[in-house]
Formats: C-alpha cells, sequence, structure tokens
C-alpha cells in the first residue's frame, strides 16, 4: 500500500497560485483530501543516527535530515537549509521518517537558508528548537514578517543581493516557486522564494530550495562557476500537468545539474512528507534510471538515506 499523507496545509499555497499547468484545483484539493486517513501512521524510526555530525577529515560534507533539511559542512563552517524537526507541518501533514539528526546533536550553525514561506520548509517550531545553536537567519524577500523577532539575527535577500561575514558570502539567486504562506498573502508575496550560493574558503554550494525548472539554474552557473555540489529538489512528481510549474522531477534536477555545472548533486524533497500522489521511493527510483540512460554514477549524484552523511571534499593528507 502506498504511503499517502495529507499534505493539504503544505501544498494550499500552491493550489491558489495562478499559472497551474492544466487541470483543476478542486481535483488536487479532493485528492488531499482522501489521504486524511492516513494521520495515524507511526512514523518509521531509523536504526541509528550520527551522534557527531563534525567531520575533522572534510573540506565539505552532508547530512540528509530529511525532505529540504541538509546539514552542510564547509570546512569549519556549518549550514542548515529550510530546517525541519517537528514531527508534523501545518499541524496536518505528518513526518513518514523521522529526522536524521536529533536537534541535541547539532554543531553550530553559521548560517540558517530558508528558501520560501510554506510549512514544510519554513518551520517556526523548529526556529524555536535551534535558536540557541543558530547564529543568523538567511530569507527570501519579505520573508521576515513570519519570523518572530529573537535574538538571532534575520537577514532578507532578494535575487543576487550578497551578505558577508567572517569570510562567509550567502547570495540569494532566483529560482520559480510560490512564496506565500497563507492565502491572504498571496496578492503581496509575490517574491518570496529563493535559492542560494554558499561561498566559504574557495568552496561553493547552491541550495535550490522548491523550484520549477528554468533557465535560472543557467544564469546561476554563469554566475558562479565551479560549484562544488547542489542540493536540487527530484520531488513531487506527480501529478505532472500540476507540479510541473512548481517542482523539478528527476529528469529536470539532472538538467539543472548540468546547466549548474556542479561537480556533485544531493537530491532533496522526497520521501519525507507526502505531498503529492508519488509513492514512496518512486523519486529516488526514477533518477536513478535517468542516470543510468545518462551514464552518471553516484559518487557525482549521492542519493543519499535519511540521516546518511557524505564527504565530497576531503582535507588534503
Amino acid at each position: 500500500m502506498s504511503r499517502r499523507l495529507t499534505a493539504l496545509g503544505v501544498a494550499l499555497p500552491l493550489l491558489l497560485a495562478t499559472g497551474a499547468c492544466g487541470g483543476r484545483a478542486g481535483f488536487i484539493l479532493g485528492f488531499f483530501g482522501r489521504n486524511f486517513a492516513s494521520l495515524t501512521r507511526p512514523m518509521d524510526r531509523l536504526p541509528s543516527r550520527i551522534t557527531d555530525p563534525v567531520r575533522p577529515d572534510a573540506r565539505l560534507a552532508a547530512l540528509w535530515v530529511g525532505h529540504a533539511t541538509v546539514l552542510v559542512q564547509m570546512d569549519d563552517r556549518f549550514i542548515l537549509t529550510d530546517p525541519v524537526f517537528t514531527d508534523a507541518v501545518g499541524q496536518i501533514s505528518k513526518r513518514l521518517v523521522e529526522p536524521g539528526i536529533d536537534v541535541s546533536h547539532l554543531p553550530p550553525i553559521d548560517a540558517v537558508l530558508i528558501s520560501h514561506m510554506h510549512f514544510d520548509h519554513l518551520s517556526l517550531g523548529t526556529l524555536d528548537l535551534i535558536e540557541d545553536k543558530v547564529q543568523r537567519v538567511y530569507l527570501p524577500e519579505g520573508g521576515a514578517v513570519y519570523v518572530p523577532s529573537s535574538d538571532v539575527p534575520t537577514i532578507e535577500l532578494p535575487p543576487w543581493r550578497s551578505h558577508e561575514r567572517d569570510e562567509m558570502r550567502v547570495t540569494a539567486v532566483p529560482v520559480r516557486h510560490v512564496g506565500f504562506r497563507y492565502s491572504g498573502d498571496r496578492d503581496w508575496m509575490t517574491h518570496s522564494f529563493t535559492g542560494y550560493v554558499v561561498e566559504y574558503h574557495g568552496l561553493r554550494v547552491y541550495f535550490g530550495g522548491d523550484t520549477a525548472y528554468t533557465r535560472n539554474f543557467a544564469v546561476t552557473g554563469e554566475r558562479f562557476p565551479d560549484i562544488h555540489l547542489a542540493l536540487l529538489p527530484i520531488a513531487p512528481i506527480e501529478p505532472r500537468w500540476f507540479m510541473c510549474r512548481t517542482h523539478t522531477d528527476p529528469n529536470e534536477a539532472l538538467r539543472a545539474f548540468h546547466d549548474l555545472g556542479a561537480r556533485h548533486m544531493l537530491p532533496i524533497h522526497f520521501d519525507t512528507f507526502v505531498n503529492s500522489s508519488d509513492e514512496t521511493g518512486a523519486a529516488p527510483r526514477a533518477l536513478r534510471e535517468v542516470m543510468a540512460r545518462q551514464g552518471i554514477g553516484e559518487e557525482r549524484v549521492a542519493i543519499l538515506k535519511h540521516g546518511e552523511q557524505r564527504v565530497f571534499l576531503q582535507k588534503d593528507p
């Protein structure tokens, strides 16, 4: 039986957005409504989780926590993307798999990157949990309105704007998605979504957040040559007539990887919450099929399990 869980709270902004590829929003609303029955399904527990993610041997490493949450190590700096450690998002969409690392085992975080305002990317409950570990939170243009004031500096970045501190530069780069959190915000929150490029000690990491396939990838690759690692979403895939305007599928994610000119890719945004008609495992399976046709091995595209960590660049002996 497929693992399906309602993600109405996560998907509603997309349903209300203009420019869907076809079909009717009523069909999608009905589809998500039928998934309420899965709310009682137990969350999968991981057999073991890393308790010390700091890799002294690594210049560049990444641990997939789940969905769009990745702990990235760049030398002595740590970046956390779209952190979600709660058991549910939007109070109705429940995790299928527990987070790949416990919050208590996170190292000090130099930068949190928030790609957009949807519940499965901006988790206010998670920001409360990790507040004492975080130095700065980066948000897309207009995003700070949703983040309660705290002692952690929040920095809004419109596309191509950079912020640099202590040798680490964070640049917002354009993507195509939908940024508003509630339906009443759709008229004014028209730019609250972004990707990022993080640069430190000659390393470059791209985080796509949530996006459809556009020429933005090629433009970003031209502006930031030699990206070492690209974190790219590969789902949701189906129904494609609806998802195609806001989400890359595995084939499009690989096109984006090539457009960026990145050395390595880490697929994200799959098999953590159910927010489409995809079967669990469908996205990584489809990605492997495209990789096989293109002759791309997992030394370049690392399909990680929840809680798995990969070193992409070792320190010199």
